[in-house]
């Protein structure tokens, strides 16, 4: 299925998407109030949201719809760096050492927004893009082995990790160069998890203004997400609804000769495949 946050008379809905239309999940709210609520029942709540959407037909047009991020406010928004060989390699370039292990760091949750909502650069001059596969994990993990990850992985979604370059470097952590508000657009939905047989052999792409910026397929990952989960949850528990976004391939501005930034009215639209896209325009409020 391809769960979804949408807003109906300016109200947060739950709904899952069914020959080009949504379904509502209005009646399963009592049990199933929010995403993160969903995520967290498991087995049991896709059976009964799937049982739900079978029987059901869709009540609003995918095209007439406001999506929203699909997860309201996860606990925690974990996301890798340099994770692909050939982004390793143009970091390198630019003077950024590879990392002796692998290379976390948070994104702080406020920074999440919709799938098609406007990227506000805020006092950045080197805003840049990220495509990457994320995933939502579905139920606690603590000291899970490479082989049991996928089990904890409730579904995937497109995100972009936006990223004031000229800020990154403030602190060894990343973190407020990585967490500026409206820089972290993920969705536009929530695949679960049964629909995707291998994520680590999915296209992915990243265009700004329709030029191809990047493109790969995420079995170049230094680092899968079976690794990545294995190696998170020895240090700390993830718990459901948090996201993981598993590092971006090579092409960002930065890494470019003469790094090229975006800058007000760029467009940048990410998509993977079996997914789907999001696609944002930088934006500065009036």
């Amino acid at each position: 299925m391809k769960l979804l946050r949408h807003e109906v008379n300016g109200t947060p809905r739950l709904g899952a998407l069914k020959d080009g239309g949504i379904v509502d999940l209005a009646p399963l709210q009592e049990r199933y109030g929010s995403m993160l609520s969903l995520i967290a029942g498991g087995a049991e709540s896709l059976q009964r949201v799937g049982e739900h959407v079978a029987a059901s037909s869709p009540h609003t047009a995918l095209s007439q719809a406001r999506l929203l991020a699909p997860v309201e406010r996860p606990g925690k928004y974990l996301a890798i760096g340099m994770n692909y060989r050939k982004h390793l390699e143009e970091a390198e370039r630019i003077g950024v050492p590879a990392p002796k292990r692998q290379l976390w760091f948070n994104k702080q949750t406020s920074c999440i927004t919709g799938p098609y909502d406007s990227i506000d650069p805020g006092v950045t001059e080197q805003l840049d893009y990220e495509v990457e596969l994320g995933a939502v994990i579905g139920r606690p993990a603590k000291k899970v082995s490479e082989q049991d990850a996928r089990a904890y992985v409730f579904g995937y979604f497109v995100a972009n990790d936006f990223s004031a370059r000229d800020w990154q470097f403030h602190s060894p952590t990343f973190t407020v160069g990585k967490s500026f508000d409206t820089h972290g657009p993920i969705g536009p939905w929530i695949v679960t998890a049964d629909e995707i047989d291998d994520p680590h052999a999915l296209t992915l792409r990243c265009l700004v203004n329709g030029v191809v910026r990047q493109e790969s397929n995420t079995r170049e990952m230094i680092f899968n997400l079976w690794q990545q989960i294995s190696y998170l949850s020895t240090a700390f528990t993830l718990e459901s609804g948090d996201l993981i976004a598993t590092g971006t391939p090579e092409g960002v501005g930065v890494g470019m000769q003469p790094p090229q930034f975006l800058k007000s009215g760029d467009v940048v639209h990410c998509a993977i495949e079996k997914i789907g896209f999001i696609e944002n325009t930088v934006m500065r409020p009036r």
